[in-house]
């Protein structure tokens, strides 16, 4: 897991090995009002030094955003934050 703060407390995410990066999926307050309303993906570099850089202005949305057509994972329950990360690709209008 990795673990960072936001606004003076610390949240979690776990990701799923994929390759040599870690992918998270994950959902938060802004899912549904200004994000995608089942959740977002991120990508980042494997642990260095025990550290893992989570760059949340590259989170975005899942394939199934785009069209009906797209099967998409779900966050996992223990990855549904309880605290909006306002950075990332938005919703758009359409869907």
């Amino acid at each position: 897991y990795a673990e960072f703060a936001l606004d003076g407390t610390t949240h979690r995410l776990e990701p799923v090995a994929e390759g040599r990066e870690l992918f998270f999926i994950f959902r938060d307050l802004t899912s549904g009002k200004q994000t995608y309303p089942a959740g977002r993906f991120l990508y980042s570099a494997p642990p260095e030094n025990g550290r893992v850089v989570l760059d949340f202005n590259k989170a975005y949305n899942p394939p199934c955003a785009f069209t009906p057509y797209a099967t998409c994972p779900l966050p996992p329950p223990q990855n549904r934050l309880r605290v909006k990360i306002e950075a990332g690709e938005l919703n758009y209008g359409h869907r």
